[in-house]
């Protein structure tokens, strides 16, 4: 499937209002509700729609502080990385893992509630992470620019 313009309005207005009703983003894209309707589900059936979510602000749930962290493995078989990524998606704190092309092996983005509970989470998760040869952790110190927003 090809999206047209019309698709890429819905988007990217459901991507700025997810619990935008069927009728206001109607209005807002310049369809009939109808017609409205069956682009959405088209776009949900399809795969471009993945999933809508209430997006939380991590400051007020206690979690103002946001570390990246470098890991490199011991080695790049399949079995340690595939090794490495199950355990590393049961970290409740860390919010997204990437392979990665470089020095890094992965990068890890991971919550905490301060430099003490992130000293918590590098003891009881970090360390005891599978096939795990080197860390560098970074702090950041403040978000500049934040989107979940996909160029559409």
């Amino acid at each position: 499937m090809t999206l047209d313009e019309t698709d890429r309005r819905i988007l990217r207005v459901l991507q700025r209002k997810g619990r935008i009703s069927n009728a206001d983003l109607s209005e807002e894209v310049h369809l009939s509700a109808s017609a409205c309707h069956r682009r959405v589900q088209r776009l949900e059936t399809e795969g471009y729609v993945r999933d809508y979510v209430a997006l939380l602000d991590a400051r007020r749930m206690g979690f103002p502080s946001t570390v990246f962290v470098e890991i490199t493995l011991t080695a790049q078989a399949d079995e340690v990385l595939e090794a490495f990524e199950k355990a590393v998606s049961r970290v409740p704190a860390i919010l997204e893992c990437h392979l990665m092309a470089g020095t890094a092996d992965y990068i890890l983005k991971v919550v905490a509630e301060d430099t003490e509970d992130f000293a918590r989470i590098h003891r009881q998760y970090l360390s005891r992470l599978p096939g795990v040869a080197q860390m560098q952790s970074s702090f950041a110190l403040r978000t500049v620019f934040r989107t979940t927003a996909l160029p559409v």
